[in-house]
């Protein structure tokens, strides 16, 4: 294979690529579309809780209504007197936005029932609010009808909320303070960002080499340079314009929300609640330990901000993550992971004439990679597990799942068994798709099957 033909095929693939229309157009506009929803994000937040409704309470229970009252989203107004069949059709005379009716006490369950009418769809925090503070009210109820003097208090005595203080041992059996939550973050970042690295950019290649086929400039290409040697320059040149296009994004996208955050002020972010931190938080994908490690209080009645304490000890897990190991294993997973699947998907493009027919052929590629993704949600609970383990070792997941793995720490010679086996199953899959792709890629007009690629290895 010749080198200097190679390089001459990556600049070619890179410049042609970089000079589109779309590439200006996707570069500019994904970073305006990210940054706006960023915005409106913190905007929608803050903003969440000015809109109040006037709610009528109907409590024929009579324990729950000394509960109710009044915030920033909801006026409780007192209609016990009322009769609720007929009250719930005059809600627009009495200017009400809903009725919350509850039902006569059951002192054999010791409980009730809770009904909401509204002329439109109540929102989860709506109901939520509701449910709690009738909670409350029960709970009270129960604790009361024991007779047992100052048994609420009691009980708030005796109940426990014992926390883990997390050590972690060097060598030298040195310890120091760490948080799990904060490697379960790490893990997942950057399981989830390989796995979408290596989907988005093979696809990319898989694309360039079927608009190749389809357009015929592919058999002038051909004339001058080795079949293998278009397939390299064509993975190389595509990864190159991947990288590019993501640096920029992250770059201009930083800009823009520097830019209209000054214009705008943070006041805006600064008068968001903790409450609606914790709702955005939640509505990412947040679950509570994840919160905890970022330093957001997880519980919904939190009314302050993570103690200082907390945020020592995710300042002291983040001092002692092994960032060297993990930013050159990144690299490597990341370049071997991509080098192994765009090949194969640049024998899968040279094997057809349009996107459409690809998808029966994609289905051994797609599986192992959301294999890997799925192993990485198991991983950064127990990442010492056998799935998790032999899905490090496996050359088709590991570039996802032992990324995920490496903050918890994994032994040496795992990380070298499992970059020698991903990069032999390149070499050698490297080698397969160039025997598909010198055949495939000027195969036209027949759909090919998996018998047609077998058919090809065995021809060379």
């Amino acid at each position: 294979m010749n080198f200097r033909t190679v390089q001459t095929v990556i600049a070619r693939e890179y410049m042609t690529r970089v000079k589109k229309k779309s590439f200006l157009l996707t570069t500019f506009l994904v970073p305006v579309i990210m940054a706006a929803a960023m915005v409106a994000m913190v905007l929608i937040m803050s903003s969440g809780g000015e809109r109040s409704q006037k709610v009528a309470v109907i409590d024929q229970s009579g324990i729950v209504m000394p509960y109710m009252t009044d915030n920033k989203a909801n006026t409780f107004l007192d209609f016990s007197t009322e009769n609720p069949e007929e009250f719930k059709l005059r809600l627009d005379e009495f200017a009400m936005d809903v009725l919350v009716v509850v039902s006569p006490l059951d002192t054999v369950a010791k409980t009730v029932s809770v009904q909401a009418y509204s002329k439109k769809p109540l929102g989860v925090d709506f109901s939520s609010e509701v449910a709690s503070r009738v909670d409350d009210a029960v709970e009270a109820y129960r604790i009361d009808s024991y007779g047992i003097e100052n048994l609420g208090q009691i009980m708030k005595d005796v109940s426990s909320h014992v926390s883990v203080s997390e050590f972690t041992l060097d060598e030298s059996g040195n310890e120091s303070v760490s948080e799990s939550g904060v490697y379960m973050t790490i893990s997942m970042v950057l399981g989830i960002f390989i796995f979408m690295f290596i989907t988005m950019f093979g696809s990319m290649v898989m694309s360039s080499v079927i608009e190749e086929k389809a357009s015929r400039v592919v058999e002038v290409l051909i004339s001058s340079a080795k079949a293998t040697e278009l397939m390299f320059g064509k993975i190389i040149g595509v990864a190159l314009v991947a990288l590019t296009q993501f640096l920029l994004w992250i770059v201009l996208t930083l800009v823009i929300v520097t830019v209209v955050g000054g214009v705008i002020g943070m006041d805006k972010l600064q008068g968001m609640d903790t409450q609606q931190v914790v709702q955005m938080s939640q509505g990412m994908g947040m679950d509570p330990a994840q919160m905890e490690a970022l330093g957001i209080p997880a519980a919904d009645t939190a009314a302050v901000a993570a103690p200082a304490g907390e945020m020592g000890v995710v300042v002291s897990t983040l001092a002692h993550v092994p960032w060297g190991t993990m930013i050159v294993c990144f690299f490597i997973y990341f370049i071997l992971g991509y080098l192994l699947y765009a090949s194969l998907f640049a024998a899968i493009g040279s094997a057809v004439e349009n996107e459409a027919d690809t998808g029966q052929l994609q289905i051994p590629l797609t599986i192992p990679l959301m294999i890997g993704y799925m192993i990485v949600f198991m991983a950064f609970r127990n990442p010492d597990a056998g799935a998790a383990l032999w899905g490090s070792m496996i050359p088709f997941t590991s570039p996802i799942v032992m990324l995920a793995r490496i903050p918890y720490g994994v032994p040496v010679w795992q990380l070298v068994v499992s970059i020698a086996l991903l990069f032999l199953t390149f070499v050698a899959c490297a080698w397969l798709s160039a025997k598909i792709y010198k055949v495939g890629i000027l195969m036209f007009g027949k759909k090919s099957t998996f018998k047609d690629l077998w058919k090809w290895l065995k021809q060379n």
